[in-house]
């Protein structure tokens, strides 16, 4: 039998975890090819995400009828909301197997149905041709797509995090780097395709040419995948024949408070994540910029997420990671609305291409610990679950909706700046919860 998991009032300590079942030691050889195995199906799957969020204004014309181009996007994107509502439950179910099964188990599972997903989207007819059947074959494309990231984040953070306890930040950090470099590849098919190609072609046909893109990558993710080594942190327990405690009813009975403050700590950064998804669209829809110029801002954004993220996760190791993370929430929430209403005052290439950067810098800084700050909260035994479920659960009321909101906003207010609000509101909320992990869960 393995030792009890401590009570959530017990502290967790930023260098040297408390969790009895934790590893610690030396630098692991196998690390570089850790971050590899994990990244790499991790962007492939938040690569077809993102893609969907840049492409919605032209799925929205091909799956739903009615000439109302604003219409239109907000169903593209209410979709894109609606099918994040299962992601909680792909990611109890796909976590709890990951913690009984192993990491290495659940990661080939997950890349096997986002593969799915995604050859659904690519080659489903529009509402021209099946009707009412095309709009219900892509929300069930969706639904695949958002159970299986469901489990992805949980079981892919924790075998990144337990290679090696002195490095956590640093190796937790590359959960968030590879979702930058997804949007670094989403950012720069949509720039190229929309210069490349006309309206037209891009409605009838050029949006499924990433997806495809994307199949052609899942089969080297899942290769991958199928044969890395599990994580020393459950190697030998999964070899052991002990009766093995539900990984859920211990979330859920131990750790709930570890549960809000892992989410609560989340909120703004997947906000402004699908803020800058949502961009592009409203740089062409509310300033009137040119679609593919849009869609580089973003790719600079990308880039930024992708390089910046691990420098930050490793100047976490050493000094700190709520040192870090508390001062950049505070400053992503005085900065989101003077950023919005210079937007609009001076609508332009170079002014949206510093908003976006500088929002994208923003997030690298705050999210590059965050991972092995959720991961400190929950036991190996019962980690992947704890994470999935804290972080689909926000990502579902927070994230998937989040161009949604945007949109309804200004729909609704008839103010462009009205999503700037919206984020001041998710980084007040995420301060409150680091601020109550610092002083309940002593997380440095």
């Amino acid at each position: 039998m393995t030792a009890p998991s401590p009570q959530p009032t017990q502290p967790i300590q930023s260098a040297q975890s408390t969790h009895p079942d934790d590893t610690s030691g030396p630098s692991r050889p196998t690390a570089r090819r850790a971050i590899a195995v994990a990244s790499i199906g991790n962007a492939l799957e938040f690569f077809d995400l993102a893609l969907y969020a840049l492409m919605a204004s032209y799925i929205g014309r091909t799956f739903f009828p009615g000439g109302n181009p604003g219409v239109q996007l907000v169903q593209a994107y209410a979709v894109f909301g609606v099918t994040y509502l299962i992601r909680p439950l792909g990611g109890l179910l796909l976590g709890a197997y990951a913690d009984r099964n192993g990491r290495k188990k659940a990661l080939v599972l997950s890349i096997r149905l986002m593969v799915l997903g995604t050859l659904l989207l690519a080659v489903m007819p529009g509402y021209s041709t099946l009707g009412i059947a095309s709009t219900l074959g892509i929300v069930f494309a969706r639904l695949i797509q958002g159970f299986a990231a469901g489990g992805e984040f949980g079981a892919a953070t924790s075998f990144l995090v337990e290679q090696d306890e002195r490095r956590k930040s640093f190796l937790g950090s590359f959960q968030f780097a590879s979702q930058g470099l997804s949007t670094l590849m989403a950012a720069g098919f949509a720039a190229v395709l929309t210069a490349v190609l006309s309206d037209a072609q891009m409605t009838s046909w050029g949006w499924r040419v990433p997806f495809a893109f994307g199949l052609l990558i899942g089969p080297v993710g899942y290769f991958v995948r199928r044969y890395m080594d599990e994580s020393p942190a459950l190697a030998t327990e999964l070899e052991s024949d002990a009766p093995k405690p539900s990984p859920i009813v211990s979330v859920f009975r131990h750790h709930w408070s570890g549960l809000l403050i892992a989410g609560g700590a989340l909120i703004v950064s997947t906000a402004l994540n699908f803020m800058l998804q949502y961009l592009p669209t409203y740089g062409i829809g509310q300033l009137g910029l040119d679609a593919s110029l849009s869609f580089a801002a973003l790719f600079i954004a990308g880039a930024v997420l992708t390089f910046v993220t691990p420098l930050v996760g490793l100047l976490g190791d050493r000094h700190g990671r709520l040192r870090i993370m508390i001062p950049a929430a505070v400053l992503i929430g005085v900065s989101v609305v003077p950023l919005f209403l210079w937007l609009n005052a001076s609508p332009s290439f170079l002014t949206f291409a510093v908003c976006t950067t500088v929002l994208a810098l923003l997030k690298a800084v705050y999210f590059g610990t965050l991972p092995s700050v959720m991961a400190d909260i929950f036991p190996a035994r019962a980690r992947a679950t704890g994470l999935s479920f804290s972080y689909n659960t926000t990502v579902a009321l927070f994230g998937g909706f989040t161009p949604t909101i945007a949109a309804a906003l200004i729909e609704a207010t008839g103010s462009p700046v009205a999503p700037g609000y919206y984020l001041l509101f998710t980084a007040v909320l995420s301060t409150a919860a680091l601020t109550t992990a610092l002083r309940t869960h002593r997380i440095q």
